[in-house]
Order: structure tokens, then C-alpha cells, then sequence
């Protein structure tokens, strides 16, 4: 007699939330749950401004496209970014922002972007909130034990869990 197997557990929308940098990289996965969402890992990819940019766009594509490939999402969520004074951080991470267009391309995902005050507004109820709250709320939202280990896996988690709220705003209105 052969024995029963379970049936696989359903599968939950997955969004993969970055916070480009050049030098710094967060990346958050987290998976939609009924109405909860659950880490599935975050990572911070970092490079050295010692090494060349095109070494360092390839060290972010190849640490970028294996959490993708690990996480299988549906969707990626980027921060949106607003320089207006600062070039120099700007051309950065705009590179940065590049290769997540380029991996998110490559495997046929859609890419939604967010800037930092919808962020806050979505998370913590105020587009004035500070990097503490959202943390806070991060971890809130997803029973973490403590805190994500940087702010840049913090505001990449923030990111993912924005997109689902979005989604899920979109979808009510929907339905009304």
C-alpha cells in the first residue's frame, strides 16, 4: 500500500523589494499570505568603491539576479529615486537601478517603483515618518524577532511590503 502525500502548500504572490545602491544593495522577499505577508530572506549586496564601476555593476547583476532566481517573485518592487543637488549619488544609483531593470527584464518580471514618501505613507500612515518607523513597522508586519540587520534590507523589505498593500488597494477598488 502506498502512502499518502500531502498536498503542496498553495503559493503566495512574491515580491522582491529593492533598495538600489551602488555601494550598498537591499534586497527583501517576502510572499503574500492571506492577508499577512512572511519573509521569505532579505541580503545586503555591498561592493568597493576601490574596484572599477563595470566590476561592481557585475558583482550587484550577478548577487541580484541569484536572489531572484532563489525567491521566484512575481513582481519586484524598486525604489523610485529624487535627486536634485546631489549628481554624484544620483549617477550611482541610477546605475544601480539599471541592472535591477536588467535582471527584472531578463526574467520576464514586471518591476513597480515607489518612491519614499508612499513608502512611508503606506506603512506607517505618514509621508514624515523616519527610517526608525518604518523599520519598526517592517518588522511589525512580518513578526520579525528584531530589526532587519541594515536599513538598506529594512527599506527593501518596506518596498515589497508596499507593493503588496498597493496590490491589494487595487484590487478592492476592483471589486467596488
Amino acid at each position: 500500500m502506498e502512502g499518502l502525500t500531502p498536498a503542496p502548500l498553495a503559493r503566495g504572490y512574491r515580491v522582491v523589494g529593492v533598495d538600489p545602491g551602488l555601494a550598498h544593495l537591499g534586497l527583501g522577499a517576502v510572499e503574500e499570505a492571506r492577508k499577512d505577508a512572511r519573509l521569505l530572506g532579505s541580503r545586503l549586496l555591498t561592493t568597493s568603491a576601490r574596484l572599477p564601476a563595470p566590476t561592481r555593476l557585475r558583482e550587484l547583476r550577478d548577487g541580484v539576479m541569484a536572489f531572484l532566481v532563489e525567491h521566484r517573485p512575481d513582481a519586484v518592487a524598486v525604489e523610485s529615486q529624487y535627486f536634485h543637488q546631489q549628481r554624484g549619488t544620483s549617477f550611482k544609483v541610477g546605475q544601480a537601478f539599471g541592472v535591477v531593470l536588467l535582471c527584472a527584464a531578463d526574467l520576464g518580471l514586471p518591476v513597480h517603483e515607489y518612491g519614499p514618501l508612499e513608502v512611508k505613507q503606506a506603512l506607517v500612515g505618514s509621508g514624515r515618518a523616519d527610517k526608525g518607523q518604518v523599520a519598526y513597522m517592517v518588522r511589525a508586519l512580518l513578526a520579525l524577532p528584531r530589526r532587519p540587520a541594515s536599513d538598506h534590507e529594512a527599506d527593501a523589505l518596506a518596498l515589497a511590503l508596499t507593493h503588496l498593500q498597493s496590490r491589494r488597494l487595487a484590487a478592492a477598488a476592483r471589486r467596488d
